[in-house]
């Protein structure tokens, strides 16, 4: 049986461009902090149009205990084992689930390829304790001669109430 989403996938999903330039380099790479407060799930999907002469980024996740964290102070590494990823699209659509070592990957670094990787962050996997319910996602030392572009998308879903907003604490 198939799982029924109640209403429109807007109403369900909330969609946060966290980054976006030609490179995910430490300025452009610093994505912004989202609450997951009101939301179970958070999807971070990066799509990365390489050029030539790749410098393989470094993507981690961060934790904070507010959103206004800056310049990211106070916040701390996100634990994460897996990741779903797509080295080159035109070659394949397929998503492989690849697993994640030290809290870090580094993106894919071959010249001219377009590459898509998926994160599934639960707000379980926070250390709410701490008091840490906000997360980013953070891509360092990626670089390319010629590069096409880069994004970061955040999708928030199951959310706790309807209209629930993750830009607040």
């Amino acid at each position: 049986m198939a799982a029924q989403i109640p209403g429109r996938l807007d109403e369900n999903v909330k969609t946060y461009v966290s980054s976006i330039g030609l490179l995910l380099d430490t300025t452009v790479g610093d994505g912004i902090y989202v609450s997951m407060k009101n939301y179970k799930k958070l999807q971070i999907i990066i799509a990365i149009a390489d050029g030539t002469t790749i410098t393989k980024g470094d993507v981690t996740l961060k934790q904070a205990t507010s959103i206004l964290t800056t310049p990211f102070t106070g916040e701390k590494a996100l634990a994460f084992t897996r990741m779903l990823k797509c080295a080159n699209v035109a070659t394949s659509q397929a998503m492989v689930e690849t697993a994640v070592t030290a809290n870090t990957f580094q993106t894919q670094p071959t010249n001219s390829l377009n590459s898509v990787y998926i994160l599934d962050v639960d707000s379980s996997m926070l250390d709410g304790n701490g008091g840490f319910d906000c997360v980013r996602c953070d891509v360092v030392s990626h670089a390319s001669t010629n590069p096409r572009g880069a994004i970061v998308i955040y999708n928030l879903y199951n959310p706790r109430y309807s209209d629930a907003d993750a830009l607040t604490d």
